[in-house]
């Protein structure tokens, strides 16, 4: 889901010469099949902890808490550690996996590392269908988990360093919008095997995960590596050659020249994580930090990890819930695609800052009709109020799935350089991991406590988060990756103290010196 990747520019602000060509395309489409996997595996784990065969299997006790009807509080039914680690073992093992990741993403390449996740993908789905114990299940995630964190590493640098600059941040989308077409399609695929008797239909919603790992394996068994890999590596003809090819040009002398002037440059740092802490790397990696962290709390994993649960513990029923699930899967591919369309022409920050508007009114109003018609005992909404809270959650999930849902990962996937971008992409998608299994491992336990009033807790972190991208989020759009540091850190009223003037080698040694200058607020000039 992160990235980062350089299509270079003129060091006067022109853009090299490239043409959209078909490999680039076919390329990014393969590669971006690993949010397919990601997406489904999100999906899939909500859809099959609601049914009753599996939960009799490897949760007895959530199942007996769901049949009773005299159980304390309806918000609580589904409150189990064992169930939640079900879900978020596989982020866990995807965090640590990420280290490895970032070592093969360096040193064997984009493509390969790709191919290492789906090996993994494979793996873990064969273990999760066949699944006789919890042990079995759990050990099938933690290898779904080993896939995540390769993956996550390997396709959004791939996806970022492949396209031209004009249309970087609608390539680098397909990424999430795969993630999304994921999440329907397990929705999709669970409303069906929910219906089926016995102990098969939970089977094949595990099962069926093999589908987009296969894709995930072949497509990068198919696919060219990046040129700015191959060059990192000291391929240079090669590297030149599938310049050419994916550029659909022959003038491509400037931007191969800037490429192993970077590749230069960043084969000085010695240690790029010591150098990751240098002062002139520090904005890029709490923007990156934080925007994977804001991302987590935004609330949306928590819906769509457990969007059944979520909708059955309200009342919708076993059926209208995964329906009601399916619904919002719909509407976050939909707005996904608002996004590719209009991150490159409106920019990140005004995509940001709208949907924190739109976020934070549904949520509140979520939770006033929650606490209002859905208490302890009672979880009968009633159709109309019913209807109000889909209306509501599609509403939340479509302002995220245009903003924070892919600019989380696009925004630092640009914005880090070569020498730092490998150590970058780890540090992003670990922190992301992180709190992706805090949340997942937390919900069930926080809605059992909070009630309705954890809307009220998300929709408090999106106040904060929009202040954040207010005041200190830049705007990247049609920025060559190579040119951020002079037309975008130097010129931010805060970040620019931390870009010196000092000659770049000296600085990456750790030979720095303060300016001395002295520094306004203008946040007009962000906007």
């Amino acid at each position: 889901m992160t990235g980062g990747g350089f299509a270079g520019s003129a060091t006067a602000g022109v853009e090299f010469e490239a043409r959209i060509t078909p490999i680039v395309i076919i390329s990014c489409i393969m590669a971006a099949t690993g949010g397919l996997m990601f997406g489904y595996d999100v999906g899939v784990s909500g859809g099959v902890t609601s049914m009753d065969p599996f939960l009799k299997k490897f949760f007895p006790v959530v199942y007996r808490k769901t049949q009773d009807k005299n159980i304390d509080s309806n918000y609580c039914k589904y409150d189990n550690q064992g169930l939640q680690l079900f879900t978020s073992s596989l982020y866990l093992a995807g965090l640590i996996a990420t280290f490895f990741a970032s070592y093969t993403t360096r040193r064997l390449g984009r493509r390969l590392t790709m191919l290492i996740a789906g090996i993994f993908f494979l793996a873990g789905v064969a273990l999760n269908a066949a699944a006789q114990d919890l042990a079995m299940l759990i050990i099938g995630r933690i290898l779904l988990g080993c896939g995540v964190g390769f993956a996550n590493q390997a396709v959004p640098l791939f996806l970022s360093e492949i396209a031209p600059t004009r249309i970087r941040g609608a390539l680098n989308i397909l990424f999430q919008l795969n993630v999304t077409i994921g999440i329907l399609f397990a929705n999709l695929i669970n409303y069906g095997t929910a219906k089926i008797k016995g102990d098969y239909g939970w089977r094949i919603s595990l099962g069926l995960a093999g589908v987009p790992a296969l894709l995930l394996t072949v497509g990068a068994l198919l696919v060219v590596d990046t040129p700015n890999s191959l060059i990192e590596r000291g391929r240079l003809e090669e590297g030149k050659a599938v310049l050419r090819k994916i550029r659909g040009t022959d003038n491509i002398e400037p931007e191969f020249l800037e490429l192993v002037e970077a590749s230069r440059v960043a084969k000085q740092v010695k240690h790029p994580f010591r150098n990751l802490l240098k002062r002139r790397n520090r904005p890029q990696l709490i923007i990156a930090m934080a925007l994977q962290v804001f991302q987590q709390f935004t609330g949306i994993n928590a819906i769509m990890f457990y969007a059944p649960v979520l909708f059955d513990t309200l009342g919708f029923g076993n059926d209208a819930s995964l329906y009601s699930s399916v619904i919002t899967g719909a509407v976050n591919v939909l707005a996904t695609i608002v996004s590719i369309y209009s991150v490159d022409k409106l920019g990140r920050r005004v995509l940001l800052l709208e949907a924190g508007v739109q976020m934070f009114i549904s949520q509140v109003l979520i939770a006033i009709i929650l606490g209002i018609k859905v208490t302890d005992h009672s979880d009968n909404l009633g159709k109309v109020y019913a209807i109000l809270v889909v209306v509501l959650i599609c509403t939340y999930v479509s302002s995220f799935a245009w903003s924070w849902g892919p600019l989380g990962w696009l925004i630092p996937s640009e914005t880090f350089p070569l020498e730092t971008r490998s150590a970058g992409q780890s540090i992003t998608v670990c922190v992301n991991l992180l709190f992706t299994f805090v949340i997942a491992q937390a919900f069930l336990s926080m809605l059992c406590h909070f009630k309705y009033g954890i809307f009220l807790f998300f929709s408090g972190w999106v106040l904060i988060m929009s202040f954040f991208v207010l005041f200190l989020v830049p705007e990247t759009k049609n920025i060559p990756i190579e040119e951020m540091t002079e037309r975008v850190w130097k010129q931010h009223w805060l970040w620019k103290r931390f870009m010196e003037d000092d000659n770049y080698i000296a600085d990456l040694n750790g030979d720095t010196k303060k300016d001395g200058k002295s520094y306004g607020f203008d946040p007009s000039s962000q906007l």
